[in-house]
C-alpha cells in the first residue's frame, strides 16, 4: 500500500511520486502555482520532462523533497524501498591503503598467473573511485584487474559482486572468478536485474558500450542500477567508449558512474555535441551528432576515466596493417560495376518518383554496396588465405556479411580445415570452436564481426584478414585486437582487402572518428571537423 494513498484516489494516477527508469524520482502532478514554485526550489535542482509530463529529481534529493511536499504525494512501493535504504545507508568503507591491501593484487592467482604492473595499477585505481570507467585497450586484462579489486571490496566490506555482460562471455567470468576463488552474480545486458542485493554490491559491466544509447531500454535499465542506494561501487569495462567517435555515445557512461557532467543530457549535448534544434519533416527535431570543446571534454573526464594502449603497458610485437588492393579483370570487373551501377540506378529512380526522401536509405545504400564488393573480393581473399595456410600460418577472418563468411569457410576445407563463427553458431558452442582454433586442431577461424569480434581470445594468429570494415573503429580494433593481445607469441599482419569507392569511404571514415576519439580519451588537439557519413555517402552517389 502506498504512503498517501488517500490523496491518490482523490487525484487519480496523476499525482504521484515514482521511481523512474533510469532510477532517478519522478513527480508527476497537475499544474499548481504553489506546487511547482515548492518543486523548483528543491535541491539539487530537478529538470521538467515535457515528454513524461514529470519532474526528475536526483536521488540526493529525495529528504529535501520529503519535507517539502510533507507527504502529499503518494509514492511508489519501489521508490519507498530505495527512501527506506537511503534513511539506513551502508556503513562506511575502510581507506584506500586498506581496500587494496585486501585485494592483494601482487599476490598470485590460484593457476600460478601474476598480475602484470599495468593490472596492479588498475585495481589500486578502481578502489580509489566509487564510480569509474576503465577504457584500457582490448587485450590489456581488464576483467582480472576489476575482479581482483571486486575481491578488495568483498573482503572488507562483505558485498556481493554482480556482473553484467554479453552472455557469450559469462564462460570467461566464471573462468577468471575461479582463479580468484570469487562468488559471481552474472547476468547479460539483454536481461538486467530489478534490484541488487541489500549486502551492498560492486557492480561491474562488461562491454559498457552496450549502454550508449539513452534511448535503449538495457541503457535505462542500467542506469536504474547504477544509481541503486545498495551499491557499492560502479566499475565499467570497454576499449571502445566512443565506439562510433561521437561525444553523445560517452554520456550514460559518465551518467552510470556518477560524473558531474553525467547529470544534464541537454546541457551536455549542446556543450560537447553540437545539440541543436531543426525542423525535419514539419517538426523540430533534436540533433547532437556533433562535436565540439573536445580538449575540455578530455580534461573532465580524466580522473574516472582510464585510457591506456597496448604500447604504454606491454612489450608486444608488433601489429602492422596491410593495405591489399582488389584489381578485377574481364568478366569480374564488368559485373562488378553493372552490379554497383544498377544499385545505384534503382536508388535515384525511386528518389525521383518520390518513393523514398533523398537522405532516407543512404546507409541502406552503402550496405549494398559493400555487400556486392563483398562477393567479389572472396576470390582474392580466398588466394591469399591458401598462401598464408600453406606457410602454416593461423589465420582469422572477419566480414561482416554472412554469405561471405560461410563461402570463405566452404571453400577452405569446411569444418575439417576452418572454425567458422557466425551468429547462428549459439553462444554455448562458440567457446570451445574458439578453443579448438587456439589449440592448433584447425589453422583457420572465419567469423562475423558481431559474433567473433567481442570478447574472444584469438592470439595464436599471426595474420587478421579483414575482408571489410566496420564504418566503427572501435568495431575494426576489436576485431584485430583479438589477435594483438597477451600471449601472443610473434608479429601481427592485419590485411585490409579494398575493393571500390565504397571501402575507401569506410576507411576514411574510420580514420576519422579514430582521430576524433583520441582527442576525447588520450590528448587535446584541435577541433575536428568532419562530414558526417549519410553526407559522405551522398557525396560519393552524386558523382557516381
Amino acid at each position: 500500500m502506498c504512503r498517501g494513498q488517500h490523496f491518490g484516489v482523490l487525484a487519480g494516477s496523476l499525482v504521484q511520486m515514482r521511481l523512474g527508469p533510469t532510477g532517478l524520482i519522478e513527480v508527476v502532478s497537475p499544474f499548481d502555482a504553489v506546487t511547482q514554485a515548492q518543486l523548483r526550489a528543491v535541491r539539487p535542482p530537478g529538470r521538467w520532462l515535457s515528454r513524461r509530463a514529470c519532474w526528475e529529481f536526483p536521488l540526493e534529493a529525495a529528504a529535501a523533497l520529503e519535507q517539502r511536499l510533507r507527504g502529499r504525494f503518494p509514492v511508489s512501493d519501489d521508490l519507498q524501498r530505495w527512501l527506506v535504504w537511503l534513511r539506513q545507508p551502508l556503513p562506511p568503507l575502510p581507506p584506500h591503503r586498506q581496500l587494496v591491501a585486501a585485494a592483494d593484487p601482487d599476490a598470485p592467482l590460484i593457476d600460478g598467473r601474476r598480475l602484470f604492473a599495468h593490472q596492479r595499477t588498475a585495481v589500486r585505481w578502481l578502489l580509489a573511485r566509487r564510480g569509474a570507467l576503465l577504457a584500457d585497450a582490448m587485450g590489456l586484462g581488464k576483467t582480472l584487474s576489476a575482479l581482483v579489486a571486486a575481491r578488495g571490496m568483498v573482503r572488507c566490506a562483505d558485498c556481493r559482486v554482480v556482473v553484467v555482460a554479453p552472455a557469450g562471455l559469462h564462460a570467461l567470468w566464471r573462468q577468471e572468478s575461479l582463479a580468484l576463488g570469487l562468488r559471481l552474480e552474472l547476468h547479460s545486458w539483454a536481461r538486467l536485474p530489478q534490484e541488487l542485493p541489500e549486502a551492498g554490491t560492486v557492480l561491474i559491466a562488461d562491454e559498457a558500450h552496450f549502454a550508449q544509447s539513452l534511448a535503449a531500454a538495457r541503457t535505462r535499465a542500467f542506469l536504474r542500477l547504477a544509481r541503486h542506494p545498495r551499491l557499492r561501487a560502479v566499475w565499467l569495462l570497454t576499449g571502445t567508449p566512443l565506439r562510433n567517435g561521437r561525444p553523445v555515445q560517452l554520456f550514460p557512461l559518465l551518467a552510470a558512474i556518477g560524473h558531474p557532467l553525467g547529470q544534464d543530457p541537454q546541457g551536455f549535448e549542446e556543450r560537447y555535441c553540437q545539440g541543436h534544434w531543426r525542423e525535419r519533416g514539419g517538426r523540430r527535431v533534436w540533433e547532437a551528432r556533433g562535436a565540439s570543446h573536445l580538449e575540455e571534454l578530455q580534461r573532465l573526464v580524466r580522473p574516472l576515466v582510464l585510457h591506456r594502449r597496448k604500447q604504454q603497458c606491454l612489450d608486444l610485437p608488433p601489429k602492422e596493417r596491410r593495405l591489399v588492393p582488389v584489381q578485377l579483370e574481364g568478366g569480374a570487373a564488368r559485373g562488378f560495376e553493372r552490379r554497383l551501377d544498377a544499385r545505384v540506378a534503382d536508388y535515384r529512380r525511386r528518389v525521383r518518383r518520390g518513393e523514398v526522401r533523398r537522405d532516407a536509405e543512404l546507409l541502406a545504400v552503402l550496405t549494398a554496396l559493400r555487400q556486392i564488393g563483398s562477393h567479389y573480393k572472396v576470390p582474392v581473399a580466398l588466394k591469399l588465405l591458401r598462401q598464408l595456410l600453406a606457410g602454416g600460418e593461423a589465420v582469422v577472418v572477419f566480414t561482416s556479411f554472412v554469405a561471405t563468411a560461410r563461402r570463405l569457410h566452404r571453400q577452405c576445407g569446411g569444418d575439417e580445415r576452418a572454425v567458422l563463427l557466425t551468429g547462428t553458431v549459439p553462444s554455448p558452442r562458440r567457446q570451445p570452436l574458439v578453443d579448438a582454433f587456439q589449440a592448433g586442431q584447425r589453422p583457420l577461424l572465419v567469423a562475423t564481426y558481431g559474433t567473433a569480434g567481442l570478447g574472444f581470445t584469438l592470439h595464436r594468429a599471426r595474420h587478421v584478414v579483414l575482408v571489410e570494415r566496420p564504418w566503427t573503429p572501435g568495431d575494426a580494433e576489436q576485431a584485430e585486437d583479438r589477435c594483438h593481445r597477451i600471449g601472443m607469441a610473434a608479429g601481427l599482419t592485419s590485411h585490409w582487402l579494398q575493393l571500390g569507392a565504397a571501402d575507401s569511404l569506410v576507411d576514411d571514415l574510420i580514420a576519422d572518428k579514430a582521430e576524433r576519439i583520441a582527442r576525447v580519451l588520450e590528448s587535446p588537439g584541435e577541433r575536428c571537423r568532419r562530414r558526417a557519413l549519410p553526407e559522405r555517402v551522398r557525396r560519393l552517389l552524386d558523382g557516381w
